[in-house]
């Protein structure tokens, strides 16, 4: 059961509408990294989850990610009002699908379920759940630098920052099963190939370093095909 408090999570101000920013900001709403693919991602993941505080964690970041949407709906009403006879609405999205948000992109791609990443395994969504706050915070980012009015860069900078605080959340839970930074989860144990790392590069200059070198690989400077 869901209750909707009909305040927004934080202000919103548009200090001059822009049609064609309001465009942009519809990656947050219907794109990829927008607030509607992590909702629906975390409330899934949390089914599947048997951790009782992990479970808790992710509902109540999707419930978050919604109060998100909520805000960037209300940033695209406000870029695309009573704007509908200027030059800049006309060659824009809105001009054909009317004022407000759409389950669109920036560039007129409907949001599909395919966006979401969910295995049923905690280690695997929890990872998948850093990587898709990753993907929002760049977003954010990028969307603060093109921002037009002061108003709007407040409220993307309130929104971004909220990915950070998901992402520590994430990896808090992570810590909490050792799964931080260990590679090995799952039922079945990897085979000896696990710390072997293979040089491939043609021009044979290639020279053991941190990343693929002992105490965790061991390196084959020449590998043979062995099938």
């Amino acid at each position: 059961m869901f209750f909707h408090k009909k305040q927004l999570m934080a202000a919103v101000t548009v200090d001059e509408a822009n049609p064609r920013f309001a465009q942009l900001l519809l990656e947050q709403f219907g794109g990829a990294t927008g607030e509607l693919t992590a909702a629906l991602q975390y409330w899934v993941q949390s089914f599947h989850c048997e951790n009782a505080e992990i479970k808790d964690m992710l509902q109540d970041i999707a419930i978050e990610e919604f109060s998100h949407l909520e805000m960037v709906g209300q940033l695209i009403e406000m870029h695309t009002k009573n704007v509908d006879q200027t030059d800049a609405y006309k060659s824009t999205l809105f001009a054909i699908r009317g004022v407000g948000p759409h389950l669109l992109d920036s560039q007129g791609q409907a949001w599909t379920a395919a966006y979401i990443n969910e295995g049923g395994d905690v280690v695997r969504d929890l990872r998948a759940d850093i990587a898709a706050e990753a993907g929002a915070r760049q977003t954010y980012e990028e969307l603060i630098k093109l921002a037009p009015d002061a108003g709007t860069k407040k409220t993307l900078h309130f929104l971004l920052t909220r990915e950070i605080s998901h992402t520590q959340m994430f990896m808090n839970a992570l810590q909490s099963m050792g799964k931080l930074t260990d590679p090995l989860f799952g039922n079945i144990a990897p085979d000896s190939t696990v710390d072997l790392f293979f040089n491939l590069s043609s021009d044979g200059k290639d020279k053991p370093n941190a990343l693929n070198s002992e105490p965790t690989f061991k390196y084959v400077a020449d590998p043979e095909p062995k099938g």
